[in-house]
């Protein structure tokens, strides 16, 4: 044998371990798709969702992963375009082979990737709010985000301490806007409250002076507008405008700062239910949830320089979610999936989840708050 033939054999030999160990990393790693609405029109959710999701996999992949095994996330920028996170699912699930999807950031694109997850058997838990998401209940699709329902509950609650009785809705024409206007109705129905007035804006709407004259006209006591665009701030400075002098309610897509920022003066006194972690200070010690929303709000705030937000929330309790189920249920997709559906008494950004078959968000109406603008600040509607 020739010394050059040797040291081909000899080199070929040494690489066998190395590629073994190469596939055994791979294998080591557990793959975890993402589509958030990162840039466009609804950024505001996505943005704080992908930070959100790499802040959590970076930690927990610090802390020696799961059960030994890193999290690889994938993600993918929809815009918030429903045909895009189509497009991104499909990838996902056939391309990229992920173990399991978080988002999509909002109702639409959610409602459009639900059927693709669940013929692909592929994990879905979403991040946006409407509750035909869970409702009726699919084998692997799961949301964090509380239910529109409980907000619109919420808001009829306070309305009947105030004495109101004929309202006036506003609402976007995207999917939030739609499902939230259906459940803020037949809340109404239920306690005996009038919707005199109904209206849908387009959710790019700059301007939405003549919608609210028409609810104006109609001697309404209170607005409730039902969005996640931009527009719930200029719902508040054109009823200003137009001194209408009514209490303003917003869903919990208000659960954003910035709004309250650029309403400026007009925000002051909005109502509107949302989970915890926008008052997290103000909570007793003892509160289940403190610990949690605390720590959530001191991390993102410190390693991003902004505010913390309810919808960056939603993707804290996604990955924590799986991340849990996957201890449980190891590498194995059906039974992580069992893993969260058994999940009880689970302390998140969202509330305390409680999931089942039946119920594959796991939170209850008491997951919400009523909060109010005081001052440019959030408080609890109660305490202002």
């Amino acid at each position: 044998m020739s010394l050059k033939k040797f040291f081909v054999i000899l080199m070929c030999v040494a690489l066998v371990p190395l590629c073994v160990s190469c596939k055994k990393q791979r294998g080591e790693t557990i793959k975890i798709g993402a589509i958030f609405a990162v840039t466009g029109p609804a950024s505001f959710l996505g943005a704080p969702e992908e930070k959100t999701a790499r802040m959590m996999v970076d930690e927990i992949n610090s802390n020696g992963g799961i059960n030994g095994k890193n999290l690889e996330l994938v993600v993918k920028d929809s815009a918030g375009s429903p045909e895009k996170a189509i497009s991104f699912a499909k990838q996902l699930i056939e391309e990229e082979k992920v173990f399991a999807i978080i988002g999509p950031s909002t109702s639409g694109e959610t409602m459009k990737i639900k059927s693709i997850c669940e013929e692909g058997k592929t994990i879905l838990i979403s991040c946006a709010a409407a509750e035909v998401i869970t409702n009726p209940v699919a084998k692997y699709i799961f949301k964090v985000a509380q239910n529109d329902s409980f907000g619109a509950q919420k808001i009829c609650e306070v309305m009947k301490k105030k004495g109101i009785n004929r309202i006036g809705m506003v609402s976007s024409n995207d999917g939030y806007g739609i499902a939230g206007k259906e459940q803020m109705e037949k809340a109404a129905a239920r306690n005996g409250i009038a919707v005199v007035i109904s209206e849908v804006y387009d959710k790019k709407a700059t301007d939405l002076t003549g919608v609210l004259t028409k609810l104006k006209a109609k001697n309404v006591q209170a607005v409730v507008n039902w969005s996640i665009v931009p527009a719930q701030s200029i719902v508040a400075k054109n009823m200003k405008q137009l001194n209408m002098g009514v209490q303003l309610f917003q869903s919990s897509g208000f659960g954003n700062i910035k709004y309250a920022k650029e309403a400026g003066e007009a925000g002051e006194g909005i109502i509107f239910p949302c989970g915890r972690l926008l008052i997290a200070e103000s909570l007793p010690d003892d509160h289940p949830q403190k610990a949690v929303l605390m720590k959530y709000k001191k991390d993102f705030e410190s390693k991003f320089g902004e505010d913390a937000s309810t919808f960056g929330g939603h993707a804290y309790d996604a990955v924590i979610i799986l991340a849990e189920a996957i201890k449980k249920g190891g590498a194995d997709r059906e039974k992580v999936r069992d893993a969260i559906e058994g999940l009880k008494g689970f302390a998140g950004i969202g509330g305390i989840y409680n999931f089942s078959p039946q119920d594959h968000l796991g939170l209850d109406i008491n997951a919400f708050d009523m909060l109010t603008v005081k001052g440019g600040r959030f408080v609890r509607y109660e305490d202002k």
